[in-house]
Protein backbone atom coordinates (compact mmCIF):
# COMPACT_ATOMS: atom_id res chain seq x y z
CA UNK A 1 0.00 0.00 0.00
CA UNK A 2 1.64 3.15 -1.05
CA UNK A 3 0.53 6.73 0.83
CA UNK A 4 1.62 9.92 -0.53
CA UNK A 5 1.21 13.36 1.48
CA UNK A 6 -1.98 15.12 1.16
CA UNK A 7 -1.75 18.55 -0.11
CA UNK A 8 -4.35 20.92 1.54
CA UNK A 9 -4.03 22.92 -1.72
CA UNK A 10 -5.96 20.14 -3.36
CA UNK A 11 -8.92 19.66 -0.94
CA UNK A 12 -11.84 21.03 -1.58
CA UNK A 13 -13.29 23.07 1.53
CA UNK A 14 -16.75 21.30 2.60
CA UNK A 15 -18.76 24.13 3.61
CA UNK A 16 -18.15 27.88 4.26
CA UNK A 17 -17.99 28.89 8.06
CA UNK A 18 -16.65 31.21 9.86
CA UNK A 19 -13.26 30.97 11.77
CA UNK A 20 -15.00 29.93 15.42
CA UNK A 21 -16.24 26.74 14.95
CA UNK A 22 -18.95 24.77 17.33
CA UNK A 23 -18.04 20.90 17.42
CA UNK A 24 -20.31 18.73 19.36
CA UNK A 25 -18.03 16.12 21.31
CA UNK A 26 -19.69 12.11 21.65
CA UNK A 27 -20.53 11.05 25.41
CA UNK A 28 -17.54 8.83 25.03
CA UNK A 29 -14.96 11.87 24.24
CA UNK A 30 -15.55 13.02 28.17
CA UNK A 31 -16.09 16.33 27.28
CA UNK A 32 -19.00 18.78 27.17
CA UNK A 33 -21.66 18.59 24.68
CA UNK A 34 -20.39 21.09 22.46
CA UNK A 35 -17.28 23.31 22.40
CA UNK A 36 -16.04 26.64 20.56
CA UNK A 37 -12.56 25.96 18.56
CA UNK A 38 -10.35 28.25 16.42
CA UNK A 39 -8.93 26.92 13.36
CA UNK A 40 -7.53 28.02 10.04
CA UNK A 41 -8.21 24.21 8.86
CA UNK A 42 -11.41 23.68 10.55
CA UNK A 43 -13.76 23.90 7.44
CA UNK A 44 -11.42 21.33 6.13
CA UNK A 45 -12.44 18.45 8.84
CA UNK A 46 -15.95 16.58 9.43
CA UNK A 47 -18.14 17.30 12.47
CA UNK A 48 -17.95 16.21 15.24
CA UNK A 49 -14.21 15.80 15.27
CA UNK A 50 -12.61 14.20 18.28
CA UNK A 51 -10.04 16.69 19.76
CA UNK A 52 -8.73 15.26 23.34
CA UNK A 53 -5.30 17.04 22.22
CA UNK A 54 -7.42 20.91 22.53
CA UNK A 55 -8.47 21.96 25.68
CA UNK A 56 -9.58 18.92 27.37
CA UNK A 57 -6.58 17.97 29.62
CA UNK A 58 -7.79 19.26 32.55
CA UNK A 59 -10.66 17.82 34.64
CA UNK A 60 -12.20 20.17 36.72
CA UNK A 61 -15.41 19.11 38.91
CA UNK A 62 -17.95 20.34 41.90
CA UNK A 63 -14.96 20.66 44.29
CA UNK A 64 -13.16 22.73 42.02
CA UNK A 65 -16.28 25.32 41.57
CA UNK A 66 -16.42 25.18 45.25
CA UNK A 67 -12.95 26.46 45.69
CA UNK A 68 -13.26 29.11 43.19
CA UNK A 69 -16.66 30.56 44.59
CA UNK A 70 -15.33 30.51 48.10
CA UNK A 71 -12.11 32.47 47.14
CA UNK A 72 -14.21 34.70 45.56
CA UNK A 73 -16.10 35.46 48.47
CA UNK A 74 -13.11 35.50 50.81
CA UNK A 75 -12.86 39.37 49.64
CA UNK A 76 -9.04 38.79 48.24
CA UNK A 77 -9.54 36.71 45.01
CA UNK A 78 -6.40 38.37 43.61
CA UNK A 79 -3.68 38.02 46.50
CA UNK A 80 -5.09 35.92 48.89
CA UNK A 81 -4.42 33.03 51.52
CA UNK A 82 -5.02 29.94 48.86
CA UNK A 83 -1.98 31.42 47.28
CA UNK A 84 0.08 30.36 50.23
CA UNK A 85 -1.81 27.08 51.11
CA UNK A 86 -1.16 26.04 47.31
CA UNK A 87 2.67 26.78 47.96
CA UNK A 88 3.00 24.88 51.02
CA UNK A 89 1.05 22.09 49.85
CA UNK A 90 2.84 21.63 46.84
CA UNK A 91 6.22 21.62 48.25
CA UNK A 92 5.04 19.16 50.45
CA UNK A 93 4.03 16.62 47.57
CA UNK A 94 7.70 17.39 46.18
CA UNK A 95 8.97 16.86 49.08
CA UNK A 96 11.25 20.32 48.76
CA UNK A 97 11.36 23.22 50.78
CA UNK A 98 10.44 26.48 48.54
CA UNK A 99 7.14 25.89 46.08
CA UNK A 100 6.61 29.79 44.33
CA UNK A 101 3.16 30.00 42.47
CA UNK A 102 2.85 31.97 38.93
CA UNK A 103 1.14 32.93 36.16
CA UNK A 104 2.14 30.46 33.42
CA UNK A 105 4.74 27.95 33.12
CA UNK A 106 6.24 30.43 30.93
CA UNK A 107 6.43 32.89 33.38
CA UNK A 108 8.09 29.47 35.68
CA UNK A 109 10.91 29.31 33.28
CA UNK A 110 11.53 33.26 32.79
CA UNK A 111 11.64 33.30 36.52
CA UNK A 112 14.08 30.39 37.35
CA UNK A 113 16.73 32.32 33.81
CA UNK A 114 16.03 35.43 36.26
CA UNK A 115 16.88 33.69 39.56
CA UNK A 116 20.05 32.38 37.41
CA UNK A 117 21.42 35.61 36.31
CA UNK A 118 21.66 34.22 32.74
CA UNK A 119 22.42 36.53 30.02
CA UNK A 120 24.20 37.98 27.43
CA UNK A 121 27.82 35.32 27.34
CA UNK A 122 26.34 32.81 28.90
CA UNK A 123 25.25 29.34 27.06
CA UNK A 124 22.03 27.09 28.00
CA UNK A 125 22.21 23.48 26.71
CA UNK A 126 18.48 22.32 26.38
CA UNK A 127 16.39 20.00 24.02
CA UNK A 128 14.72 20.80 20.69
CA UNK A 129 11.59 18.54 21.67
CA UNK A 130 9.78 21.01 23.82
CA UNK A 131 7.35 23.90 23.76
CA UNK A 132 8.91 26.74 22.68
CA UNK A 133 9.01 28.22 26.22
CA UNK A 134 11.67 26.25 27.08
CA UNK A 135 14.41 27.78 24.66
CA UNK A 136 12.94 31.17 24.58
CA UNK A 137 13.19 31.88 28.76
CA UNK A 138 16.59 31.70 28.13
CA UNK A 139 16.79 33.01 24.52
CA UNK A 140 15.10 36.37 25.50
CA UNK A 141 17.50 36.55 28.44
CA UNK A 142 20.13 37.10 26.12
CA UNK A 143 21.81 33.97 26.66
CA UNK A 144 22.67 31.35 23.87
CA UNK A 145 20.52 28.80 23.74
CA UNK A 146 22.06 25.49 22.32
CA UNK A 147 20.65 22.41 21.36
CA UNK A 148 21.60 19.14 22.18
CA UNK A 149 19.75 16.01 20.69
CA UNK A 150 17.82 13.79 22.44
CA UNK A 151 17.58 9.85 23.51
CA UNK A 152 15.92 7.89 20.76
CA UNK A 153 13.72 5.83 22.99
CA UNK A 154 12.59 7.86 25.34
CA UNK A 155 12.83 11.31 23.36
CA UNK A 156 14.34 13.32 26.16
CA UNK A 157 17.80 15.23 26.36
CA UNK A 158 20.44 12.87 25.87
CA UNK A 159 23.41 13.38 28.58
CA UNK A 160 26.21 12.26 26.21
CA UNK A 161 24.69 14.89 23.01
CA UNK A 162 24.82 17.89 25.85
CA UNK A 163 28.35 16.80 27.25
CA UNK A 164 29.95 17.29 23.74
CA UNK A 165 27.53 20.47 23.18
CA UNK A 166 29.43 22.22 26.75
CA UNK A 167 32.05 25.36 26.50
CA UNK A 168 33.46 27.16 29.11
CA UNK A 169 30.73 29.40 28.88
CA UNK A 170 27.93 26.93 29.40
CA UNK A 171 25.94 28.29 32.36
CA UNK A 172 22.80 25.57 32.72
CA UNK A 173 21.12 22.48 31.43
CA UNK A 174 17.35 22.65 31.21
CA UNK A 175 15.92 18.88 30.43
CA UNK A 176 12.34 18.65 29.92
CA UNK A 177 10.53 15.51 31.33
CA UNK A 178 8.68 15.24 27.90
CA UNK A 179 5.28 13.76 27.88
CA UNK A 180 5.59 12.65 31.49
CA UNK A 181 8.69 10.99 31.46
CA UNK A 182 11.54 12.31 33.42
CA UNK A 183 14.75 12.30 31.59
CA UNK A 184 17.95 10.80 32.39
CA UNK A 185 18.72 12.84 35.61
CA UNK A 186 21.76 10.65 37.12
CA UNK A 187 23.38 11.32 33.69
CA UNK A 188 22.74 14.53 33.42
CA UNK A 189 23.03 15.70 37.37
CA UNK A 190 26.20 13.91 37.27
CA UNK A 191 27.24 15.90 33.92
CA UNK A 192 26.54 19.24 35.16
CA UNK A 193 27.78 18.36 38.61
CA UNK A 194 31.41 17.64 37.22
CA UNK A 195 31.30 21.07 35.76
CA UNK A 196 29.74 23.64 38.26
CA UNK A 197 26.40 23.99 35.73
CA UNK A 198 23.15 24.79 37.07
CA UNK A 199 19.95 22.25 36.20
CA UNK A 200 16.83 23.82 35.67
CA UNK A 201 13.85 20.74 35.32
CA UNK A 202 11.23 21.66 33.27
CA UNK A 203 8.21 19.21 34.80
CA UNK A 204 5.48 21.04 32.43
CA UNK A 205 4.14 17.60 31.64
CA UNK A 206 5.25 15.50 34.49
CA UNK A 207 3.73 17.06 37.61
CA UNK A 208 3.69 13.34 39.35
CA UNK A 209 6.61 11.81 37.86
CA UNK A 210 9.32 10.21 39.78
CA UNK A 211 12.47 8.69 39.06
CA UNK A 212 13.81 5.66 40.95
CA UNK A 213 11.23 6.67 43.62
CA UNK A 214 12.05 10.43 43.75
CA UNK A 215 9.17 12.85 42.23
CA UNK A 216 10.58 14.89 39.28
CA UNK A 217 10.90 18.60 40.11
CA UNK A 218 13.18 17.80 43.46
CA UNK A 219 16.17 17.11 41.18
CA UNK A 220 17.76 20.25 39.80
CA UNK A 221 18.69 23.64 41.09
CA UNK A 222 15.20 25.06 40.04
CA UNK A 223 12.71 23.05 38.15
CA UNK A 224 9.03 24.39 37.20
CA UNK A 225 5.59 23.33 36.46
CA UNK A 226 2.91 24.36 34.19
CA UNK A 227 -0.76 24.04 34.90
CA UNK A 228 -2.08 25.18 31.86
CA UNK A 229 -5.17 24.05 30.13
CA UNK A 230 -4.32 20.94 28.77
CA UNK A 231 -1.98 19.69 31.76
CA UNK A 232 -2.18 16.77 33.97
CA UNK A 233 -3.37 19.37 36.68
CA UNK A 234 -4.93 22.95 36.05
CA UNK A 235 -5.62 26.66 37.44
CA UNK A 236 -7.97 27.76 35.37
CA UNK A 237 -6.56 28.00 32.00
CA UNK A 238 -3.02 29.19 32.90
CA UNK A 239 -0.50 28.81 35.88
CA UNK A 240 2.45 27.98 37.00
CA UNK A 241 5.05 26.88 40.26
CA UNK A 242 8.69 27.50 40.28
CA UNK A 243 10.15 24.87 43.11
CA UNK A 244 13.97 24.61 44.57
CA UNK A 245 15.43 23.71 47.93
CA UNK A 246 17.85 26.42 47.27
CA UNK A 247 16.60 30.09 49.95
CA UNK A 248 18.64 32.31 48.11
CA UNK A 249 17.13 31.18 44.30
CA UNK A 250 13.70 31.28 46.21
CA UNK A 251 13.87 34.93 47.33
CA UNK A 252 15.16 35.65 43.89
CA UNK A 253 12.17 33.62 42.36
CA UNK A 254 9.57 35.41 44.96
CA UNK A 255 10.91 39.19 44.62
CA UNK A 256 11.17 38.93 40.51
CA UNK A 257 6.99 37.40 40.37
CA UNK A 258 5.83 40.86 42.03
CA UNK A 259 7.90 43.55 40.36
CA UNK A 260 10.72 43.20 42.72
CA UNK A 261 9.01 45.09 45.37
CA UNK A 262 9.97 45.43 48.75
CA UNK A 263 7.22 46.82 51.57
CA UNK A 264 8.75 49.22 54.18
CA UNK A 265 8.84 47.79 58.02
CA UNK A 266 5.76 48.23 59.89
CA UNK A 267 5.61 51.82 61.44
CA UNK A 268 4.59 55.46 60.32
CA UNK A 269 5.89 54.86 56.98
CA UNK A 270 4.14 51.72 56.43
CA UNK A 271 3.08 52.67 52.96
CA UNK A 272 6.44 52.52 51.41
CA UNK A 273 7.53 50.38 48.78
CA UNK A 274 11.03 50.05 47.78
CA UNK A 275 12.15 48.44 44.65
CA UNK A 276 15.91 47.42 44.25
CA UNK A 277 15.84 45.59 40.68
CA UNK A 278 13.59 45.97 37.85
CA UNK A 279 10.83 43.49 37.54
CA UNK A 280 7.49 42.28 36.26
CA UNK A 281 4.15 40.76 37.17
CA UNK A 282 4.20 37.07 37.48
CA UNK A 283 1.55 36.56 40.51
CA UNK A 284 -0.96 33.52 40.15
CA UNK A 285 -4.80 35.10 41.52
CA UNK A 286 -6.10 33.59 44.63
CA UNK A 287 -9.13 32.02 43.04
CA UNK A 288 -6.63 30.12 40.31
CA UNK A 289 -4.41 28.92 44.06
CA UNK A 290 -7.85 27.90 45.02
CA UNK A 291 -8.51 25.52 42.30
CA UNK A 292 -4.39 24.62 42.23
CA UNK A 293 -5.05 22.82 45.65
CA UNK A 294 -8.46 21.09 44.68
CA UNK A 295 -6.25 19.75 41.63
CA UNK A 296 -3.65 19.06 43.64
CA UNK A 297 -5.47 16.52 45.76
CA UNK A 298 -6.65 14.97 42.96
CA UNK A 299 -3.34 14.62 40.68
CA UNK A 300 -2.39 11.01 41.90
CA UNK A 301 -5.81 9.46 41.15
CA UNK A 302 -5.40 11.37 37.39
CA UNK A 303 -2.64 10.77 36.76
CA UNK A 304 -3.61 6.67 37.09
CA UNK A 305 -5.82 7.15 35.12
CA UNK A 306 -3.64 8.43 32.12
CA UNK A 307 -1.50 5.16 32.84
CA UNK A 308 -4.83 2.70 32.99
CA UNK A 309 -5.42 4.52 29.36
CA UNK A 310 -1.96 4.37 28.24
CA UNK A 311 -1.60 0.85 29.05
CA UNK A 312 -4.58 -0.40 27.32
CA UNK A 313 -3.35 1.75 24.20
CA UNK A 314 -0.29 -0.55 24.46
CA UNK A 315 -2.13 -3.55 24.71
CA UNK A 316 -4.56 -2.78 21.64
CA UNK A 317 -2.30 -1.47 19.53
CA UNK A 318 0.79 -3.84 20.03
CA UNK A 319 1.89 -5.89 16.89
CA UNK A 320 0.04 -3.82 14.20
CA UNK A 321 2.15 -2.75 11.23
CA UNK A 322 3.65 0.25 11.09
CA UNK A 323 3.52 1.90 14.53
CA UNK A 324 6.03 1.83 17.24
CA UNK A 325 4.67 2.32 20.50
CA UNK A 326 6.27 4.32 23.72
CA UNK A 327 9.03 3.08 25.46
CA UNK A 328 8.97 3.36 29.41
CA UNK A 329 12.18 3.65 31.42
CA UNK A 330 12.18 0.92 34.04
CA UNK A 331 13.35 3.39 36.60
CA UNK A 332 10.31 6.20 35.80
CA UNK A 333 6.74 6.78 36.79
CA UNK A 334 5.61 7.96 33.46
CA UNK A 335 2.29 10.10 33.93
CA UNK A 336 1.36 10.12 30.24
CA UNK A 337 0.61 13.97 29.65
CA UNK A 338 0.89 12.72 26.25
CA UNK A 339 1.07 9.16 24.42
CA UNK A 340 3.02 9.49 21.57
CA UNK A 341 3.58 6.72 18.47
CA UNK A 342 6.20 6.32 15.88
CA UNK A 343 4.52 5.83 12.32
CA UNK A 344 7.17 3.39 10.74
CA UNK A 345 8.66 4.59 7.42
CA UNK A 346 8.25 0.90 5.86
CA UNK A 347 4.40 0.58 6.74
CA UNK A 348 3.26 2.33 3.61
CA UNK A 349 2.04 5.15 5.75
CA UNK A 350 3.71 8.86 6.55
CA UNK A 351 2.44 10.20 9.37
CA UNK A 352 0.83 12.96 8.20
CA UNK A 353 -1.76 10.70 6.10
CA UNK A 354 -2.16 8.72 9.09
CA UNK A 355 -3.41 11.74 10.80
CA UNK A 356 -5.32 13.08 8.15
CA UNK A 357 -7.33 9.65 8.19
CA UNK A 358 -8.03 9.69 11.60
CA UNK A 359 -9.88 13.21 11.05
CA UNK A 360 -11.58 12.86 8.44
CA UNK A 361 -12.57 9.22 8.25
CA UNK A 362 -12.63 8.25 12.11
CA UNK A 363 -13.43 11.74 13.77
CA UNK A 364 -10.18 11.66 15.71
CA UNK A 365 -7.97 14.40 15.61
CA UNK A 366 -4.13 13.88 16.79
CA UNK A 367 -1.54 16.27 17.06
CA UNK A 368 2.70 16.07 16.88
CA UNK A 369 4.52 17.16 20.33
CA UNK A 370 6.29 18.84 19.00
CA UNK A 371 8.40 20.31 15.69
CA UNK A 372 12.20 20.68 17.08
CA UNK A 373 12.55 24.23 17.97
CA UNK A 374 15.70 24.40 16.23
CA UNK A 375 13.88 24.16 13.05
CA UNK A 376 11.45 27.11 13.68
CA UNK A 377 11.61 30.18 11.62
CA UNK A 378 12.78 31.89 15.17
CA UNK A 379 15.63 29.95 15.73
CA UNK A 380 16.42 29.43 12.05
CA UNK A 381 16.91 33.36 12.00
CA UNK A 382 19.30 32.72 15.27
CA UNK A 383 21.47 30.47 12.84
CA UNK A 384 20.12 27.16 14.09
CA UNK A 385 20.19 24.64 11.10
CA UNK A 386 19.16 20.68 10.27
CA UNK A 387 21.00 18.73 11.19
CA UNK A 388 22.13 19.96 14.36
CA UNK A 389 20.30 17.26 16.38
CA UNK A 390 19.62 14.14 13.50
CA UNK A 391 17.75 12.34 16.22
CA UNK A 392 15.21 14.22 16.79
CA UNK A 393 14.72 15.23 13.47
CA UNK A 394 14.07 11.79 12.35
CA UNK A 395 11.78 11.17 15.33
CA UNK A 396 9.61 14.70 14.14
CA UNK A 397 9.04 12.95 10.53
CA UNK A 398 7.26 9.97 11.86
CA UNK A 399 5.27 10.76 15.61
CA UNK A 400 1.68 10.96 16.08
CA UNK A 401 0.36 11.99 19.98
CA UNK A 402 -2.71 10.17 20.53
CA UNK A 403 -6.04 11.61 22.78
CA UNK A 404 -5.11 10.61 26.03
CA UNK A 405 -7.22 12.53 28.57
CA UNK A 406 -8.56 10.99 32.18
CA UNK A 407 -12.35 11.86 31.46
CA UNK A 408 -11.83 8.97 28.12
CA UNK A 409 -13.96 6.27 28.84
CA UNK A 410 -13.19 2.73 27.72
CA UNK A 411 -15.69 3.18 25.74
CA UNK A 412 -13.24 5.67 23.74
CA UNK A 413 -10.31 4.01 24.44
CA UNK A 414 -11.67 1.13 22.55
CA UNK A 415 -13.17 3.28 19.85
CA UNK A 416 -9.95 4.60 19.10
CA UNK A 417 -7.90 1.43 19.32
CA UNK A 418 -10.62 0.43 16.96
CA UNK A 419 -9.90 3.39 14.54
CA UNK A 420 -6.30 3.30 14.11
CA UNK A 421 -6.51 -0.67 13.77
CA UNK A 422 -8.90 -0.32 10.76
CA UNK A 423 -6.78 1.96 8.77
CA UNK A 424 -3.67 0.62 9.77
CA UNK A 425 -4.54 -2.96 8.27
CA UNK A 426 -6.68 -2.19 5.71
CA UNK A 427 -5.67 -3.15 2.27
CA UNK A 428 -6.04 -1.66 -1.04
Amino acid sequence: MSRTRRSTSGIRRTSARSTATREAFPDWAGGSTSRSFSSSNSDLLPDPVHDLAYGLGTAYGPEEERAAAEAIRGGSPGDGPSVAAFENAFARYLGIRHAIAVSSGTAALHLAVTALRLGPGDEVITTPLSWMSTANAAATAGAKVVFADVDPATFTLDPASAAAKITDRTRAIIPVHLYGQPADLDGILALARSRGIRVVEDCAHAPGAAYKGRKAGSFGDLAIFSFGYQKNMGTLGEGGMVVTDDDELAARVRSHRWICMERAPQGRRYWQLRFGEIGMNFRMTDVQAAVGLVQLGKLDRLNQRRREIAARYTEGLAGLPGLTLPFVSPVAEHVFHVYCVLVNPDSGWDKEELMWQLATSKRIRCWQHYMPIHLTEAYQALGHRRGECPVAEALFERYVSLPIHPRLTDEGVEYLIAAVSDLLLRKD
